[in-house]
């Protein structure tokens, strides 16, 4: 979880597409039929393609790929930046070595980190699915963002035919296309470790797809597309997969009760068992996944973590824990000023309780949709009469009572309902298409040109380094656009580059200075802390850097700074009493 309650400057790509967006309108009122022969015979060419419903599916997650791809030289394979991507990256590397978790190293008040547990195991605190991902992207591709990047690409596919359930096959198309331009190209989805969105959307999308499917023409594969969605969503978002499937559960309880054509017990053991099988089978695979991480199967991830180091709860009725005896300053910091401090604000000030408020509202509005996307909510009044999706707009509702109790929100939390907002978007865009003034096609040539933009606005991302365009670095301005951040995290890999090129093994103490930003940590460590090259250590006091230093009497020492400008390493200066240990053991009898 990332949290901040400070505020950084939005990106210029933001103002621009607003500005553009203006002028789309204005010009759509102008110039109601401008390029009304070109849009026409782009939309008769890709109307052919969606008609092929697994053809349109497939070509959606094919684009996802081969787009991100193509754009690598200008938009690079991301590197860990914030803390959660170090955790999420633990995970991968723990379950590509076969395991479920790790011993609790020897040191390990050395590699205390945030969002990462220590004791009874060293693992992250994270729910396992998207480590798994990261850890697949690994053993078959050699890198966990591969793993990321297929997952997205499911993601949108996914959208797409969850989206052909419920309107008409161009549409659909449409909704899949914006799912590769808005999620799976710039976003932080795509663009750092942490954001376990594209696996939610996919988890949320299967489970929304299957549905109309399921009661419409009742088989076994649909029913367990649906059981293969909550698994998924069950081991990356338990609280949205369980408002997800409450109402779920509501429209498939009243279909089987008044179901005229019911099918008969055996069709319906046919139907249920296997689907079922697999739900308990993910829930037994997660308890035991607990058991061998946190102690139990009843203890579930983020427990140990939060209650060993967190203050600020997550629920507006929780009381704030009593700060723990930290033993780095840096952890304090990060626990005080990234959660604490925000909870608090929600709690004692009513301008930053309606504030905040109003933020779970625009941050979905402005991460799905952008502003280009946003002239279609003028007809959200015709979308909620309308009732072919009134079952997503109630499935919205509840997530929106769901949130309205929570403390931090970001839009990876709402990604199992994603397909849920591009299909509302997607019926208000119909309705907009249809909407003439003075018999004038106003609605339509708004709808052609704000799609323009979203063009537009994707080509200047893409160029946006050349342009001077600048993009958000911290967190707390990625949940406001889809742009994602920019490449940052260099200072690290320059200074574990240079030590992996040297001979040996190395340890290197990091000492913050007091102005250190919290949210760039550089202590993490890979699975195997004792047999990795480079093991990344806090500096503490003098007895326990001794302690430390005598433990890994074989490495070669160095001090990093990550504070300075650029960051420094040097050897570090190493006491009396811990230099004639090391001397000795290099020594030898």
């Amino acid at each position: 979880m990332i949290a901040s309650p400070g505020t950084e400057h939005t990106s210029s790509i933001a103002g621009i597409e607003l500005a553009l967006t203006l002028i789309a309108a204005a010009t759509a009122f102008a110039w109601p039929r401008i390029g009304s022969p070109y849009f026409s015979c782009i939309e008769r060419a890709l109307r052919k393609l969606a008609r092929r419903r697994g053809l349109a599916v497939a070509f959606v997650g094919m684009l996802a790929v081969v787009l991100r791809i193509a754009i690598l030289p200008f938009c690079p394979i991301p590197l860990p930046f914030v803390p959660d991507d170090f955790s999420f990256l633990l995970a991968a590397d723990t379950f590509a070595h076969g395991r479920l978790t790790n011993p609790t190293p020897a040191m390990w008040t050395h590699f205390e980190s945030i969002h990462i547990t220590m004791q009874p195991t060293y693992m992250s605190m994270y729910f396992p699915a998207h480590g798994m991902i990261l850890a697949a992207g690994t053993l078959l591709f050699g890198h966990p963002w591969y793993g990321l990047l297929i997952v997205s690409a499911l993601m949108c596919a996914s959208i797409c035919w969850m989206l052909q359930a419920w309107m008409p096959p161009s549409w659909a198309f449409l909704g899949g296309v914006i799912a590769v331009v808005h999620l799976g190209l710039f976003s932080y989805w795509i663009n750092t470790y942490h954001a376990a969105g594209s696996i939610g959307a996919l988890g949320g999308a299967l489970i929304l797809g299957a549905l109309p499917r399921v009661m419409k023409t009742p088989r076994l594969r649909y029913a367990l597309l649906m059981a293969m969605g909550v698994v998924i969503l069950g081991l990356s978002r338990p609280y949205e997969c369980a408002l997800l499937c409450l109402p779920v559960a509501v429209v498939l309880g009243h279909w089987l009760i008044s179901f005229r054509t019911r099918p008969s017990a055996k069709a319906m053991f046919r139907l249920t068992a296997a689907p079922v099988l697999l739900v308990l089978t993910g829930v037994t695979w997660m308890g035991y996944y607990d058991y061998r991480a946190f102690g139990s199967p009843t203890t579930l991830p983020y427990t140990v973590s939060r209650t060993t180091y967190a203050m600020a709860p997550y629920f507006i009725w929780q009381s704030p824990r009593p700060e723990p005896a930290y033993r780095h300053e840096a952890m304090r910091v990060y626990y005080s000023f990234a959660e604490l401090e925000y909870y608090s604000h929600f709690h004692t000030e009513v301008g930053f309780f309606i504030i905040a408020n109003l933020a779970k509202i625009a941050i979905p509005l402005l991460f799905f949709a952008g502003f280009a996307l946003l002239p279609p909510i003028f007809m959200f009044r015709r979308v909620l009469l309308d009732h072919r999706i009134r079952f997503l707009v109630v499935s919205l509702l509840v997530l929106a009572a769901g949130v309205g109790i929570e403390i931090f929100l970001l839009p990876h939390y709402l990604a199992p309902f994603t397909a849920a907002f591009y299909a509302i978007g997607l019926q208000a865009m119909r309705h907009m298409r249809v909407w003439t003034n003075r018999g004038q096609p106003i609605g339509l040539a708004l709808l052609r040109l704000t799609l323009t933009v979203c063009i537009v606005i994707a080509g200047m991302r893409l160029y946006a380094g050349p342009l001077h365009l600048p993009l958000p670095e911290w967190p707390s301005t990625w949940d406001f656009n889809w742009y994602g951040p920019d490449h940052f995290g260099t200072e690290r890999v320059r200074v574990k580059t240079v030590l992996e090129r040297l001979t040996g093994k190395h340890l290197v103490i990091v000492r913050y200075s007091s102005r250190h930003n919290p949210y760039e940590e550089w202590v993490y460590n890979a699975a195997d802390i004792d047999d990795s090259k480079v093991v990344w250590a806090r500096e503490m006091d003098t007895p326990n850097n001794l302690e430390l230093i005598h433990y890994y009497k074989d490495r070669k020492v160095w001090l990093v700074e990550p504070d300075h400008q650029p960051a420094t390493m040097s050897p570090y200066p190493i006491p009396e009493q811990a230099a004639v240990a090391q001397h000795g053991a290099s020594s030898g009898p």
